[in-house]
């Protein structure tokens, strides 16, 4: 079991809603693969971070899972 999957420190509270969303991707090509990994922001969701970068991450994760 492994978890993680979005820096809240830099990227999310930072950076666009594209870059999470590339940041988000690339976490889960390299870790998700072999099944156990368990998504997750890497700690607390700041009370500064944009909406739409939250909203951002997840949204990489459905479309990672190929959800809609």
């Amino acid at each position: 079991l492994w978890g993680g999957g979005c820096d809240t420190q830099t990227v999310l509270p930072k950076a666009s809603p594209e870059d999470v969303r590339r940041h988000v991707l690339e976490r889960l090509e390299i870790f998700a693969p072999d099944g156990g990994f368990v998504f997750q922001q890497v700690h607390n969701i700041l009370a500064h971070v944009p909406p739409e970068n939250i909203v951002a991450m997840f949204d990489a994760v459905r479309e990672f899972h190929g959800e809609q």
